[in-house]
């Protein structure tokens, strides 16, 4: 990545990280995701904790999973269990790892989910959320960040996960409804308690 940009991300990444304290969020910046992983796992503590995750190309990408069973976790594989156990299990977590569909400049998460069985898990349940996120999903406010989540996110989302829905057929957000990805739109402007929600921002361009 271009030098240049990296110092605007940084800099840009001190603004949000000031906003998000104000609003009772633990916030760091990370130059790359190597350094990133490590700051989520020093922020997980001590081995042996519970951890469950939502649907994530940041996460999946950086092999974050991985790390996090290899630091002696116990992580809550969704997959491989019934939504009725992932459920019970996310609620309790001692921590839920997630990225955000959008962070605005003024540090609100923006998250769009078609059944919720992510955002509910930032709102209410674990010990802590810690966020992982791209500087690219920055937006200058929460109408810029749905924008963002319609234009960007939800429709190669839409194509990963096969669904028959107009952006996943043409390309573009055209509001639908019914079987639609954006079902929800969440906006988290601060965190309750304060200190629960940790966010990670990394100095790279990462998921949708």
């Amino acid at each position: 990545m271009n030098v240049h940009k990296k110092a605007f991300y940084k800099i840009q990444a001190e603004g949000i990280i000031t906003k998000m304290k104000a609003r009772g969020m633990e916030a760091f910046y990370c130059d790359n995701i190597d350094d990133a992983k490590k700051k989520v796992l020093e922020l997980m503590g001590d081995a042996g904790k519970s951890v469950g995750y939502g649907g994530s190309m940041t996460i999946d990408e950086c092999g974050l999973k991985a790390d996090i069973e290899a630091a002696g976790h116990n992580l809550i594989k969704r997959e491989e269990i019934s939504v009725e156990e992932a459920n019970v299990r996310n609620i309790n977590a001692d921590t839920f790892l997630m990225s955000s569909n959008a962070i605005t400049l003024n540090g609100e998460l923006v998250n769009i989910d078609k059944r919720g069985n992510r955002v509910c898990y930032l709102i209410y349940g674990p010990k802590q959320v810690i966020v992982l996120a791209g500087m690219n999903k920055i937006t200058a406010n929460v109408d810029d960040a749905i924008r963002r989540v319609r234009a960007e996110a939800t429709p190669p989302n839409a194509v990963r996960l096969n669904l028959n829905t107009p952006c996943s057929k043409n390309g573009r957000c055209v509001d639908c409804v019914g079987d639609s990805l954006c079902a929800n739109i969440v906006t988290t402007r601060t965190s309750c308690p304060p200190g629960r929600i940790k966010v990670v921002l990394v100095g790279e361009e990462l998921g949708y």
